[in-house]
């Protein structure tokens, strides 16, 4: 007999999939919830946080996230000694942007 894995078998009671589609687990919870994270995070290709306090102290992202976000961080650091008018420009934007989307914390700009 063969069984089929589904995400909605790894995901552990205590980790709660947030509106912006991040998988959210306390740090209470961490040791008990964190394989299931994980598989949440590579399976499922979304985010994952630890919070403490209901405020995300850490993140866990799928590989292909990390390694684009370090292209994009050496294009920006690219565009910022080249131009740093219109670094800070699409930065300014940027951060506007951003903070439109519910639950964004000002830190949550930095790359």
């Amino acid at each position: 007999m063969t069984m089929t894995y589904t995400l909605a078998m790894a995901l552990h009671p205590k980790i709660e999939i947030k509106g912006d589609g991040v998988a959210e687990v306390g740090m209470t919870d961490a040791r008990a919830a964190l394989t299931s994270l994980i598989r949440e995070v590579s399976w499922g290709q979304r985010p994952g946080a630890f919070t403490e306090r209901g405020t995300r102290v850490a993140m866990v992202v799928p590989p292909e996230f990390y390694n684009r976000a370090q292209l994009l961080q050496r294009a920006l650091d690219l565009v910022k000694t080249r131009d740093p008018g219109l670094y800070e420009e699409s930065l300014a934007q940027a951060t506007v942007e951003a903070r439109t989307v519910e639950g964004r914390q000002p830190d949550d700009d930095v790359l």
